[in-house]
């Protein structure tokens, strides 16, 4: 699906004087790049706090945390999306509530959020699948009325604009993952929180590092979750790079549709939104002949997600049937991922898209 090497390599040079730097210094946790990194990102998205951490899934549990969300309470979110965004609600003892999703944008449906808020809802934890801003003006409004907390899971989706603006500094807080695939991918896990509110900021500061307020002083109850330093120093360098890889993601990503417009449903950028196609997922009542021939033929293709979340054997307790999200469940059954990353040629493309309307004609 994509090809970490080949962005390594122009990198090579830098990263690994970058590294034996830190081998040097001996300063390994929470030492100057760390900080460094939280500032520049802080800066890329104009928010006045960043908060390295060890996950993407870490920031979405301290940010709950960091909200006081907890046992008893509801917070909405999206089925259609990696188990991460719900785990994180259940580890804080809250309750996931599924709303169904726009088929237009893979993203929570806003129209259908209202019905789903009652006296325990506290939060929504918004998704902004593949790289696609959800509709933020809707969902912000929403909260503002029922007095609810905003956390924008941006795992997929740095460098995403939402009008202008960065996804992730939109509601109360920005979640980050950088994966080794992500669109900003570490060489091992990372994470990052960004929010506006210096509270928040400075409580998941605490958080990551047991709750620690002084040497040996702990002010309550924590969790280690701190971004590597080596990590930190990898990340600055591809960070200065990410404009360029979104863009070329985008020009990959407008060229398969210009291929395969007529034959499947690929994706929509909506009026006003930069989409950075983290995955390009198109969908089609013949996904399987489609898996089976790129398959065949050597290439990668990954269905994300073959089970939407209120359907996991893990989430059986919630007592949802099939049926109850109607949208989830048949854009699952028709999603296709192919490959794409900055480095992807074009011919690669096209033979790839070739395959495509191959199957489609067979």
């Amino acid at each position: 699906m994509l090809d970490l090497k080949a962005q390594h390599e122009p990198l090579n040079e830098e990263i690994r004087n970058a590294v034996r730097e830190i081998l040097d210094s001996s300063r390994f946790i929470l030492g100057p790049n760390v900080s460094l990194f939280e500032q520049e990102v802080a800066a890329y998205h104009n928010v006045t706090g960043a908060v390295g951490l060890g996950s993407g899934t870490d920031a979405l549990y301290l940010s709950l945390r960091a909200l006081d969300i907890k046992e008893g309470d509801e917070v909405i979110t999206t089925p259609f999306t990696f188990i991460a965004t719900a785990e994180a609600i259940t580890y804080v003892g809250a309750t996931p509530v599924f709303v169904d999703i726009d088929r237009l944008t893979l993203n929570i449906d806003p129209s259908k959020i209202e019905e789903k808020i009652t006296s325990k809802t506290r939060a929504i934890i918004v998704v902004h699948l593949f790289g696609q801003p959800a509709d933020m003006d809707e969902i912000m409004s929403l909260a503002k009325k029922h007095g609810l907390k905003v956390i924008e899971d941006s795992a997929q989706a740095f460098g995403a604009k939402y009008k202008d603006r960065p996804v992730g500094s939109i509601g109360d807080a920005g979640c980050f993952s950088f994966y080794p695939s992500k669109n900003l991918g570490a060489y091992g896990d990372g994470g990052m929180l960004i929010s506006n509110n210096p509270e928040i900021s400075e409580k998941v500061k605490l958080l990551r590092n047991h709750g620690t307020t002084g040497p040996y002083q702990h002010s309550f109850i924590g969790y280690n979750s701190r971004l590597d330093e080596i990590q930190a120093a990898i990340l600055r360098i591809k960070l200065r790079h990410i404009d360029t890889y979104n863009r070329k993601r985008r020009d990959i990503a407008a060229l398969y549709t210009s291929l395969l417009g007529n034959a499947v449903t690929c994706p929509v950028e909506k009026q006003d939104r930069t989409h950075v196609y983290h995955q390009y997922t198109f969908m089609s009542d013949k996904r399987s002949d489609m898996e089976k021939t790129l398959h065949d033929n050597h290439i990668s293709a990954v269905v994300y997600y073959p089970i939407p979340l209120h359907l996991q054997v893990a989430f059986k307790y919630l007592g949802y049937r099939e049926g109850d999200l109607p949208e989830a469940e048949a854009v699952s059954r028709e999603v296709l991922s192919i490959p794409i990353y900055p480095e992807l040629a074009s011919e690669n493309v096209r033979l790839i898209a070739g395959v495509i309307l191959k199957a489609l004609h067979t």
